[in-house]
Parts: C-alpha cells; structure tokens; sequence
C-alpha cells in the first residue's frame, strides 16, 4: 500500500467527488474565459487572496520538499489535505484539498492522461446508486460552468489505459477544502486549480497517499 511515509520522512521532513466526466468534453469555448474571470478574485493574489474563508494554511505556497522527488509529479496528502505540485530545483507548490469521504478515498500512484477546462460531468453509475436524491437528476450529463461539480479544470487520473474516474478537479463548494466531502475525488479551489493546471501535464503521476498512516508533518 502507498503511504504517507514513501513521501514523508520525519513529521519535519515535509518542504517543509467520484465524478466522471462524459460525452462532450467542454463547454461552449466562448464562455470560457467570463468564467474564469468569474471564480477568480479580484485583484488575485494566490497566497493571500481568501474570499472563500478557507484556513490560511490552504492558500497556495512554494515549499522545499524532500531530494529525490520527480519534478512534474503530483503527491496528495490526504492526512493534512495537500496537494504538491513538485518543481525543478528541491521546491514544490502546495495547496489545500478535500479529499473522499469514508472509503472512497483511493490511495495509489495514478497518470493524468487527459486536462479539461470547463468539463462536462455526468455522475457515475454508484453515485447515482449510492445518492439518487442528489445524482439521479444528472444522470444525463451537466454542462461545463461554474456549478459544475467538476468545477474550472479536471486532471483525469488513470491506471494504464483505464480510467479510475478519480479527478484533482475545481469545486463550486470552495467551504469543502480541508475536509471529506467528495465521491472519490480531490478536490481545489478553482482559482487553485485554474494556477495549476498550466503546469501540468499528461502523463505525469499523481501519488494519492494513504489515510492509514497518521505521521503528522509540520510545514
């Protein structure tokens, strides 16, 4: 099993929803960039803007992370509910996720096979199974835009050629971030994700550690 301690040495070592998307992949691309400009804050700066109320340590920050880390990868905390983005140079960006609730946390080292801005979603057969209150509704799809549960930009993670239908995606419900609240996938403020997204790139690996092993890492 992936744990934390692959990627966490000491606790002072560190740098210190399931939701599928299908059927056409974007939104109307004229509607792109109003969107964007929607769900970023005005006069953004990443580390210090907070509209949504967030915890301070979930604002983006570069950090120094352990030798040895592959530069492009990405590695989730779902313990402390980060995400590091690792760059050249012994840095990495970090931000503040949400990860799955219960068990629908998927620990594992994935490869991001395909981006999209502004994705269509359609929820999973089990989602709609397990919450046909909340799902049913959408079973036909729902178009890209700002309450889109996929929200501004999706990182889609696969095993192989096979699609896990685990996401690193936005999120219309910013609240959430620092909490369990997806069906399966990690979750980011849309802003958040918007800066990261053109710094990655397909067929990088996203590492999804393990909640099961609880070393604590102060940053």
């Amino acid at each position: 099993m992936l744990t934390r301690r692959h990627f966490i040495q000491t606790s002072t070592a560190l740098f210190a929803s399931t939701a599928i998307a299908t059927g056409p992949a974007y939104a109307a691309r004229d509607q792109w960039d109003r969107w964007d400009a929607q769900v970023t804050p005005a006069g953004y700066i990443p580390a210090i803007s907070n509209p949504w109320g967030i915890h301070a340590r979930f604002l983006p920050r570069r950090v120094a992370v352990n030798a040895g880390l592959v530069a492009g990868d990405i590695h989730v905390d779902p313990v402390a509910r980060y995400l590091y983005h690792i760059e050249a140079g012994g840095t990495a960006m970090r931000y503040g996720v949400a990860i799955a609730r219960g068990n629908l946390y998927e620990p594992g080292v994935y490869r991001i096979h395909r981006k999209a801005r502004w994705p269509r979603w359609t929820p999973t057969a089990d989602m709609i199974k397990r919450d046909p209150h909340l799902y049913e509704q959408f079973s036909d799809g729902m178009p890209g835009g700002p309450s889109n549960p996929l929200g501004s930009r999706a990182l889609y993670l696969f095993e192989g050629n096979r699609d896990t239908y685990l996401r690193i995606h936005g999120t219309p419900s910013p609240r959430s971030i620092g909490g369990r609240a997806s069906s399966g996938c990690v979750r980011m403020i849309m802003a958040h994700i918007n800066d990261l997204y053109g710094d990655v790139r397909t067929g990088q690996r996203a590492h999804l550690y393990s909640t099961n092993d609880l070393v604590s890492a102060t940053s």
